[in-house]
């Protein structure tokens, strides 16, 4: 039975949708249809986390180092609150190390989602949408290096989110977290990824 963690924020924990409809859970659907073992054992995930406050988390918590599978994604607020990026990239580092660490140390069962563009949905009415994304971008920039230098694996999510940023289809009620249905898009992409490891 595969052992799944997943760390993140808002977007992990499926901000005003069931439990069933976050991607970690549907990821799970997806795999056990094919016929692969696989359960998450722990989301640890809140709406406005920033990267100190999931790994204030993670040390409450105390994860233990058996996973099969870890994803992480987390920056939304360190981007959104104003926080360097400096600092980002040295606390996104941490969360990445301990990532590894959990995954019983393969790097490659660790997957890092990029941050959606949340400045593009309706709810943004008092931000520059082209800085906000300028802005998102620069955050994603440093995740994907370090993520690649680390050597695990990286999905790009920000694009999905763009192209329905308008779409009420792929957003929540708040019109500025996802719905089930972006959602399902992350969650196929994972899913694929951990198919095509589990066949080789």
């Amino acid at each position: 039975m595969i052992k799944y963690l997943a760390l993140g924020d808002s977007y992990t924990k499926g901000e005003s949708l069931p439990l069933a409809e976050n991607f970690p859970n549907q990821l799970v659907k997806i795999l056990q249809e094919t016929n692969i073992e696989i359960y998450v054992d722990k989301i640890i995930a809140i709406t406005g986390w920033t990267t100190d406050e999931l790994a204030q988390a993670i040390y409450q918590q105390q994860p233990s180092c058996d996973y099969d599978w870890v994803t992480l994604l987390i920056g939304v607020n360190n981007q959104y609150r104003g926080r360097s990026i400096e600092e980002y990239a040295w606390q996104f580092y941490g969360l990445l190390c301990q990532a590894i660490l959990f995954a019983k140390g393969n790097a490659q069962h660790v997957i890092v989602l990029s941050i959606p563009d949340w400045g593009l949905t309706p709810f943004n009415t008092t931000k520059d949408k082209i800085e906000t994304s300028e802005s998102i971008d620069k955050f994603n920039a440093v995740n994907k290096m370090i993520t690649e230098k680390m050597g695990c694996r990286y999905l790009d999510i920000t694009s999905s989110t763009r192209e329905h940023a308008n779409d009420k289809q792929y957003l929540a009620d708040d019109l500025l977290h996802y719905s089930s249905a972006e959602y399902h898009i992350w969650a196929k992409e994972i899913a694929r990824m951990m198919s095509a490891d589990s066949k080789k």
